[in-house]
């Protein structure tokens, strides 16, 4: 995540980065509240009819005990596939209508288990076809099948809710998760905020496939995750829908005829399809809805680059970002191993957020404009973050720290500060109490998307690479990424592996760079 904020980093990755350091920094502490979702009151939300003779029992935990993220999660199954059927109208009185059937196998035996959601209005649930019973208590949603579920049984959920998703607002990390645009609906949700538009278990050490079917008012376009059944066409217009933000950045282009989306009591309405084939992280999910320019091509060795740009921003060329997708993602193949997925690209909205998120295959960016360092930023969290994710917040520098180290790698690239340089500034630099008094390895729940998770997980990198030689680094880096795609990693594991690869003890280094307070010796 980087973000574009005025806070010391909000715009990384979680905030907008610019070639100084400075707007990156404003970018990351942004970009981190995009999705997390405050702990709530009770909610009865909704009344689903409920099976009489529900069985009662063994529940697995209602969290997976992350205290990053207090309430996330949940334990006794894991989730293998989410199939997602939204009805959005942004102009809607419910803006969202949705089934969601979430396919699970038990870790042990359930009479009753929990999914996070937050707020949205529940008709119905289902577990293997039968009535389940629920039960609501701020975010979370007790579920009661009708029989037990038995451990290594797989079985499926199907839940039909409603309602209008409502943006997250944390003291510590901002804004984010549903954030209505003039013409629709930008969604980023790091860390907490994929519960507040699906049901699910929502912490990244529970990754599953995805399938969407989104259906839109006609004339809107939607850009998601991973491949389309059919490819998106790009609409022109600049529509306000009531309760939308306005007086933004955006002006209506040339040739661009608005489109009035009232009017009718019943609009036409078009639906697109699209598919996760790799394990995705919740937080990772996006649907965005809209009026996008849209470019379809292939990058040099043939991975599909899909990338949408929102008409009505001054200043950015749907063209360029497009071509800066598919140079970034090659050469970042060079370095880190193979794309770790099916397609590239990205979307740029008028979003009124300070912040990009590198929502999987396709990272989505604010009204701030094209920087290339934040896209090289979003692009290097494919392998590091989206392929190769956390197993709980607290390792977050493994994201933040090495897309740092990207960000200034393409910076070097493109003519700007070299990687050393960039150490070397903030090494040197003044009033840097954030960087030496946060230890990016543990940074706590108020530092999670602060300066040192970012800089100093970046300098960590930069100082292994002098330690260990480029080389070895790099070998280390691709390793990392082969071992653990798809799946997941920890702090002692890439620091066990460093070892490994390098044929050195590096236990101190890393415990000097990541776990200590004070400036660490070069």
């Amino acid at each position: 995540m980087a973000g574009n904020s005025p806070s010391p980093r909000p715009h990384g990755s979680r905030a907008v980065r610019g070639t100084a350091g400075l707007a990156a920094l404003a970018v990351a502490a942004s970009l981190s509240a995009a999705c997390q979702v405050p702990l709530g009151g009770d909610d009865a939300g909704g009344s689903g009819e409920s099976p009489a003779g529900a069985a009662t029992g063994p529940a697995g935990p209602t969290t997976a005990g992350d205290n990053y993220v207090p309430g996330d999660g949940n334990g006794g199954y894991d989730v293998q596939h989410y199939g997602l059927k939204l009805t959005i109208d942004p102009n809607g009185a419910k803006q969202l209508d949705g089934t969601a059937t979430i396919t699970a196998t038990a870790t042990e035996r359930l009479a009753r288990f929990n999914l996070d959601l937050a707020g949205l209005d529940i008709a119905s649930i289902k577990v293997d076809g039968a009535p389940a019973r629920q039960q609501r208590g701020g975010d979370e949603l007790e579920v009661t099948p009708a029989k037990p579920l038995r451990k290594g049984t797989k079985f499926t959920t199907v839940i039909k809710y409603s309602g209008t998703p409502k943006p997250v607002s944390d003291p510590v990390l901002g804004t984010y998760g549903w954030i209505r645009t003039p013409d629709g609906v930008f969604i980023a949700c790091q860390p907490s905020g994929a519960h507040t538009w699906f049901p699910s278990n929502d912490h990244p050490s529970d990754k599953a496939t995805f399938d969407f079917e989104i259906t839109v008012p006609q004339g809107l376009t939607v850009i998601a995750n991973g491949e389309p059944e059919t490819p998106p066409e790009g609409t022109g217009g600049t529509p306000t829908l009531p309760g939308a933000p306005t007086g933004g950045p955006g002006t209506d282009g040339p040739g661009l005829e608005p489109v009035s989306l009232t009017g009718t009591k019943k609009r036409a309405m078009t639906t697109s399809k699209w598919h996760v084939k790799n394990p995705m992280a919740t937080y990772l999910a996006t649907v965005n809805v809209g009026r996008f320019g849209v470019r379809s091509s292939k990058t040099a060795s043939g991975i599909p680059n899909i990338t949408a740009v929102d008409p009505t921003l001054s200043g950015v060329s749907l063209d360029q970002f497009h071509k800066l997708n598919g140079d970034i993602t090659e050469e970042w193949t060079k370095l880190f191993g193979p794309y770790p997925f099916s397609s590239t690209g990205g979307l740029i909205d008028n979003a009124d957020v300070g912040f990009a998120l590198e929502t999987q295959t396709r990272p989505v960016y604010g009204a701030f404009g094209l920087q290339p360092t934040i896209v090289a930023h979003e692009l290097a969290h494919q392998w590091f973050g989206d392929s190769v994710s956390l197993t709980r917040w607290q390792d977050i520098w493994l994201n933040e720290g090495f897309a740092t180290y990207a960000e200034w790698l393409w910076d070097e690239k493109t003519g700007g500060p070299t990687v050393q340089e960039h150490f070397d500034e903030a090494y040197e630099g003044l009033g840097a109490g954030e960087l030496w008094n946060v230890p990016p390895g543990n940074p706590g729940r108020k530092q999670m998307f602060g300066r040192s998770v970012y800089d100093r997980g970046g300098m960590t990198l930069v100082a292994l690479r002098g330690r260990v030689g480029e080389d070895t680094f790099y070998k280390i880096l691709r390793t990392w990424t082969k071992e653990r795609a798809h799946s997941s990693g920890t702090t002692e594991q890439f620091i066990a592996l460093a070892n490994k690869v390098s044929g050195k003890n590096l236990d101190t280094f890393f415990d000097d760079w990541l776990y200590q307070k004070g400036r660490p010796a070069k």
